[in-house]
């Protein structure tokens, strides 16, 4: 079975994710918002760091629930700087928290963060045909205009590389490469 190169084919974590996750359409509110978080996590490190710190992300920061988030007190704030489950980056950690308020002042604007952010795609994924992961942007006209609009909304750790993985997290942008069974859409997601 023919994957994409950057799979860690040894890593059943990273297979998995490649496999029913990566370039599949999700359009939940949530999902979307700790595939944002996330991708603002990985900034200067690794998606696989990121991947297998995953579940302790979800538990540090109450499932991604935005409207829990913005509770944190500085006591809060403090104590994830100290967890090893997470990155312990300070402005990383405080970045989840204005995030989840921005995320949710989209939410109030336009009735989803679903809403909001497939219409930088007009609401369609693009398929990409790259012969080898060598020919795939880090950044494209789209994630600059989202990043631009995202930094402009309230968000942090946005850039346009970050937005341009995101994009292809969620399946916004479908970049298997032509080869990859995952070509055709992968392992259908429910979110």
């Amino acid at each position: 079975m023919t994957r994409c190169e950057w799979v860690k084919l040894d890593e059943p974590l990273y297979v998995d994710y490649h496999d029913k996750e990566w370039g599949i359409p999700v359009y939940d509110d949530k999902h979307l918002f700790e595939m944002l978080c996330l991708e603002g996590a990985q900034a200067g490190l690794s998606w696989w760091t990121i991947l297998q710190k995953r579940e302790g992300y979800r538990a540090a920061f109450d499932q991604f629930d935005a409207s829990k988030i913005i509770l944190y007190s500085e006591d809060k704030l403090q104590e994830l700087r100290q967890d090893r489950r997470i990155v312990r980056n300070k402005l990383k950690i405080a970045s989840v928290v204005t995030n989840a308020r921005a995320f949710l002042e989209i939410q109030k604007k336009y009735g989803s963060f679903s809403e909001y952010i497939w219409s930088f795609v007009d609401h369609q994924p693009i398929i990409n045909e790259w012969s080898s992961i060598a020919d795939v942007p880090a950044t494209t006209e789209i994630s600059e205009r989202m990043s631009k609009q995202l930094k402009k909304d309230g968000f942090k750790f946005v850039g346009s590389t970050i937005c341009y993985s995101f994009m292809q997290a969620t399946g916004m942008v479908n970049d298997h490469v032509v080869d990859c069974f995952c070509r055709g859409g992968g392992i259908a997601n429910e979110n």
